[in-house]
C-alpha cells in the first residue's frame, strides 16, 4: 500500500506553485516528501513556495529533504521559499542557522509577494 501524500494542497502561481505540507515530517514521512518534491521540481518551476503551517514537528531528515529541494532550485537559479513555520520547526532552522540559508516568511501571503 502506498504512503499517503505529505503535500496536502497546492496552488498554481503565475511563475510556479505553492504547496502545503501537513503533519509531522520525520524519518518515516520524509522519503515520501522527497519523492513528491522531486516530481514537482522536475517540472522546472521558477518558484516553489512550501507552506509549513500544518507541520508541528520536523526532524533532521525532513530538514535534509528541504535542503535537497533548495539545492535543486538553486542549481538552476530558481526560488524556493518556506513559510508558516511553527515555533518548534522554526527553532530548528534558527539553531542550525538555516534561517540564513532559506528564504523564510511568516505566512503564505508574504511569500507570494516575493
Amino acid at each position: 500500500m502506498a504512503e499517503a501524500c505529505v503535500i496536502s494542497n497546492s496552488q498554481k502561481l503565475e511563475d510556479g506553485l505553492a504547496v502545503s505540507i501537513g503533519g509531522e515530517i520525520d524519518l518515516i514521512r520524509s522519503p515520501q516528501l522527497r519523492t513528491e518534491l522531486a516530481e514537482i521540481l522536475d517540472t522546472g518551476l521558477e518558484r516553489l513556495v512550501i507552506d509549513l503551517t500544518a507541520v508541528p514537528f520536523m526532524d533532521s531528515s525532513g530538514v535534509a529533504t528541504l535542503i535537497e529541494a533548495l539545492q535543486t532550485q538553486r542549481r538552476t537559479d530558481r526560488k524556493l521559499i518556506l513559510c508558516g513555520l511553527q515555533s518548534k520547526v522554526k527553532s530548528i532552522f534558527e539553531i542550525s542557522r538555516l534561517d540564513m540559508v532559506f528564504t523564510i516568511t511568516e505566512d503564505l501571503n508574504t511569500a507570494l509577494e516575493i
